[in-house]
């Protein structure tokens, strides 16, 4: 395996300077946005899609530090019903083009999530059902058969067309994707080309256990983030894993992404890593640094160096 890096945590330095702080930590791959929720800070795509002189100077910059591009990022809500969708759906085709343009074969991004009946106006993601009344069902039924699965056909055929060989889908909450189960569903429908980001922060704070998610997945994980969260002691245990407060209030939450060693320890770390590449999975490892708790310096250096003492290279 290899350590790479999403870049929008640092997103407020230049492209090439960015470059080098990750090569001067040992860092030699970049997870780089192009849309969706992301600012792209450091790719221009409607630029780069028009101008071959910009994406060499991206490439040289890359290949003079020895450094490649682990994937494209579009993570975003392509089904959402509004202006936001339509957004997110353009910046989607955009990166499947820029991607065969820069010879990237991955892209992470979120499979999505729709209303949960035409003429709806805002998404809806359904996580409980019971046999009756079946309303909440047929609701299911209608984002899975009646948008999701449509779209991703489509989707899948247009990556086969732009020389993209792999999506990798972030198990993110309020996401039609969110686990290895509905992660089957998507991929049984549309093929192979779809897999998982695997994310572990996401699975744990949900209640799951992202080693035995990574046994089920097998070659079906197409992408890792080595990203943590810690569940704080004493309020999830009086509030549960459901939390709605913002991220920004660290101290009140039931829950809080932190820098990789804050959450889980660095032998649960070797043990997960070794199972993943036990499944077969042995390329890039992207940290995702989200610590509010510290500052972005300090999370990212605590993080590289958590992270390279674990990755199963």
């Amino acid at each position: 395996m290899k350590l790479s890096f999403c870049t929008d945590s640092l997103g407020h330095l230049p492209f090439e300077e960015m470059l080098d702080k990750l090569v001067s930590m040992g860092v030699y791959g970049v997870e780089m946005t192009t849309g969706g929720w992301s600012s792209a800070p450091h790719l221009r795509t409607d630029e780069l899609l028009t101008d071959a002189g910009k994406r060499k100077k991206i490439l040289d910059a890359l290949a003079e530090r020895g450094m490649s591009i682990a994937a494209l990022n579009v993570s975003g809500n392509p089904l959402e019903p509004g202006e936001l969708g339509k957004k997110h759906r353009a910046d989607t085709e955009k990166t499947l083009e820029l991607a065969g343009h820069l010879g990237v074969k991955k892209i992470v991004m979120m499979s999505g999530l729709p209303p949960a009946a035409p003429g709806d106006t805002v998404p809806n993601w359904i996580t409980y059902t019971v046999s009756w009344p079946p309303t909440l069902k047929n609701c299911l039924d209608y984002q899975w058969n009646e948008v999701a699965i449509p779209y991703w056909e489509s989707l899948v055929k247009q990556a086969k067309e732009c020389g993209v060989e792999k999506f990798a889908l972030e198990n993110f909450s309020s996401m039609l994707v969110w686990n290895p189960e509905t992660l089957f569903r998507l991929r049984d429908a549309v093929g192979p080309m779809v897999g998982l980001n695997l994310d572990p922060s996401h699975l744990i704070w949900m209640g799951a256990d992202p080693i035995a998610a990574a046994r089920a997945l097998g070659p079906a994980i197409h992408h890792c983030h080595g990203k943590d969260v810690r569940l704080e002691r004493g309020l999830v245990n009086v509030n549960g894993l459901l939390e709605t407060k913002p991220v920004e209030d660290v101290a009140n939450r039931a829950w809080n992404y932190v820098a990789v060693g804050c959450g889980q320890d660095l032998q649960w770390w070797k043990e997960f890593f070794s199972v993943v590449r036990m499944m077969g999975y042995n390329d890039w490892v992207s940290l995702e640094m989200e610590d509010l708790t510290m500052s972005v310096d300090a999370g990212v250096t605590s993080s590289v160096k958590a992270l390279q003492q674990t990755i199963s290279q």
